[in-house]
C-alpha cells in the first residue's frame, strides 16, 4: 500500500514507519521540515511539505494522521491553546478534503485523538460508547474527531485513536516523568488517586497495524492497556522499576502554579479500557505495568 501520514516525526509516526517498511508498504510523510524529517526518517520515505499542492489522494491507500503540537510542552494559554487546537484541526480538515475530492479515495482514514476526550471523569469507568465531560481536552479532541469522520463513506472507513500516555525508552512523556525519580524526588502527583490511561509503543504501533488490516474497523478505539492504574501505583511502580524511591508526593498546589490550566493533564485522569479494541480481537503483549516499565524504564 501507499500511506500517508501526518506526524511522522513524532514519537509514534517515527517507529511506525520502520514497520511498515518492513512489511512492504511505500511511505510519505506530509512535513514541514524536509531536512529534518529526512535526517530521522532516512531516504525511503517520501516527504511532502504540504497539501495544498495535491488536488486529491488517489495515489493514495491509507492516511495515518498523528499530527499536533504536545500538548503537555507549555501552559495552556489563550493564543497556545488555540495552537493545539489549529495544529490538528487544520491538517485533518485539509486531508478530509482530499479524501472527498478523490475519485479513488483511500480506503482508511486513521486519526489521531486522545484519552482526554473523556475529560476529567474521575473513577468512572468508560469505554468508547461514553461521551467524557465537557472541557478543554473534550472539545480539542471531539471536534479533532468530528473534522476526520466527515472522509467516512462507502469507499473510506475512519478509525479514530483515543490514546493515553504512550510508554517508550526513549522520548514521550515518560521522559520526563523519570527525571524526578532519576534525582531522588519522585512519586504521586497530588492526590495519586486518579486514573492514568497508558500504552506501551509496541501495543501502539500493533494495534496501528490492526486497524489498518482490518476492513470491518472503523469509529473511536481506545489506544489504552487493559488494565488501567492510579497515579500512585504508576509511581511507586516506576520507583521500584528504577530502583529509586518513590515517597516525594508533589502538592496539587505546587501543580497547579507551575502549569496551570493544563495541570488537569496530570492531576485529572481517565479509567479508560480498550473495549472495542479487545472485542476485535487484538492482543496486547502489554498488559501489566510492571513488566511494561521495565522494557522502557528498567
Amino acid at each position: 500500500m501507499h500511506i500517508l501520514i501526518t506526524g511522522g516525526t513524532g514519537l509514534i509516526g517515527r517507529h511506525l514507519i520502520p514497520r511498515l517498511q518492513q512489511l512492504g508498504h511505500q511511505i510519505s510523510v506530509v512535513t514541514r521540515d524536509v531536512v529534518s524529517a529526512r535526517e530521522k526518517l532516512g531516504e525511503q520515505v517520501a516527504l511532502w511539505s504540504g497539501l495544498a499542492q495535491q488536488p486529491n489522494l488517489d495515489n493514495i491507500d491509507a492516511v495515518i494522521n498523528l499530527a499536533g503540537e504536545p500538548i503537555a510542552d507549555k501552559r495552556w494559554t489563550e493564543p497556545h491553546k488555540q495552537q493545539l487546537c489549529e495544529s490538528r484541526w487544520q491538517i485533518t480538515e485539509q486531508i478530509v478534503s482530499l479524501i472527498n475530492a478523490s475519485s479513488t479515495p483511500p480506503a482508511v482514514l486513521i486519526s489521531g485523538s486522545a484519552t482526554g476526550y473523556y475529560g476529567n471523569t474521575g473513577d468512572l469507568v468508560l469505554t468508547e460508547e461514553d461521551q467524557g465531560h465537557d472541557e478543554f481536552t473534550h472539545q480539542l479532541c471531539a471536534r479533532w474527531e468530528q473534522l476526520a469522520l466527515a472522509a467516512e463513506s462507502e469507499r473510506t472507513r475512519v478509525c479514530l485513536l483515543r490514546t493515553g500516555v504512550v510508554l517508550a525508552r526513549e522520548g514521550g512523556a515518560l521522559s520526563r516523568m523519570k527525571l524526578p525519580f532519576k534525582m531522588g524526588i519522585g512519586g504521586p502527583l497530588g492526590s495519586g488517586k486518579q486514573y492514568m490511561p497508558w500504552i506501551h509503543l509496541d501495543d501502539m504501533i500493533n494495534a496501528i497495524l490492526w486497524l489498518l488490516d482490518h476492513d470491518d474497523l472503523r469509529g473511536p478505539f481506545n489506544m489504552v492497556a487493559p488494565y488501567a492504574v492510579r497515579n500512585e501505583q504508576f509511581a511507586a511502580t516506576l520507583g521500584q522499576v528504577m530502583h529509586r524511591p518513590a515517597f516525594m508526593r508533589t502538592p496539587a498546589s505546587a501543580i497547579k502554579l507551575m502549569m496551570g490550566e493544563s495541570s488537569v493533564l496530570v492531576l485529572g485522569g481517565q479509567h479508560v479500557l480498550p473495549k472495542r479494541l479487545e472485542a476485535s480481537g487484538f492482543g496486547f503483549r502489554w498488559y501489566d505495568l510492571q513488566e511494561a516499565l521495565q522494557d522502557v524504564a528498567g
